[in-house]
């Protein structure tokens, strides 16, 4: 699809990075939050952060000329330095204080933005996706790794460092089970595909009905959990684990939610799947490049 040429940096689209543990993806999103381009590549198994990178730079060449965008945005596994400065995802071990928003900025001469990837879920489901107009939402990638990007009074959440809403760490089972680099029983190390994955034996999109039925319940734990603390209603959730384990993942959550949400303000809390689906995270790292110019992505500040 042809894009007409911007008239302003506000009509202008915006380059999207999405770096993930299984997957590196970049694209091309428009102002109005349409994915017009998309190009993957699996995520080299590497300890050199070099070849890493430049896995991630060979896709983003494709996307040339640069100068046809406003920014470059980008969703990225945390924990993270303030303002996406260095990266240390826990799912990519090759990247260790990497600094990630000096390296695509220098690559493409463009505003650079870089921000935890369900962060940036959170701001793509509240722009074009299945929280546009809520003020009170959680979003959650359920994939390699979980992660969270919380929304409250319009509102993204950015604590001390930049780091809120890493509900993959929150404690669901107890004494739970070890997962390198993980605390046993923390959602991360019992619901995730590498969890999954570890626990079992087998590829996460292998897993049983028993399997998929206890992810969706810890993940529902956790949901609840946030729902009591914080004053929210709504739980969306992106991620290659969910949305492939699909309505018996989102079935066991809600009933778990359901379980959990005796509180006046939080009974009813109400989990669905992502509004952008597979898109959500170019989406979202493209809202980050807009929300870092100062542009609009819905009602979130």
């Amino acid at each position: 699809m042809e894009l007409e040429p911007p008239t302003s940096t506000a009509t202008a689209p915006c380059l999207a990075v999405d770096v993930g543990g299984t997957k590196l993806a970049v694209g091309l999103v428009d102002a109005g939050g349409r994915l017009h381009q998309r190009l993957a590549a699996p995520t080299p198994t590497t300890e050199d952060p070099e070849v890493l990178f430049g896995a991630l730079a060979g896709l983003v060449e494709r996307l040339r000329p640069f100068d046809r965008f406003a920014a470059c945005g980008v969703g990225c596994g945390g924990p993270m330095t303030t303002g996406g400065v260095l990266v240390s995802p826990l799912n990519i071990t090759a990247w260790r204080s990497f600094p990630l928003r000096d390296r695509l900025a220098r690559l493409t001469g463009l505003p650079t933005f870089v921000d935890n990837d369900a962060k940036a879920l959170a701001l793509g489901e509240g722009w074009v996706g299945a929280a546009v107009g809520e003020r009170d939402y959680m979003a959650m990638v359920v994939s390699t790794g979980i992660g969270g990007g919380i929304v409250l009074d319009g509102r993204l959440l950015e604590g001390n460092t930049g780091n809120a809403g890493h509900v993959g760490h929150v404690i669901v089972s107890f004494p739970g089970r070890p997962l390198a680099n993980h605390v046993a029983g923390g959602l991360e190390a019992e619901a995730s595909g590498t969890a999954l994955a570890t626990h079992s034996g087998r590829p996460a999109a292998e897993a049983t009905t028993a399997e998929i039925h206890e992810a969706g319940t810890l993940v529902g734990r956790a949901a609840a959990s946030v729902a009591n603390l914080l004053d929210l209603k709504l739980v969306v959730v992106a991620g290659s684990v969910a949305l492939g384990f699909g309505e018996p993942f989102f079935a066991a959550a809600q009933a778990e939610i359901d379980r959990v949400c005796q509180l006046d303000h939080s009974r009813g809390t109400r989990i669905r799947p992502a509004g952008c689906g597979d898109e959500g995270p170019l989406i979202g790292a493209a809202a980050v490049g807009r929300r870092g110019l100062g542009l609009p992505v819905g009602i979130i500040r």
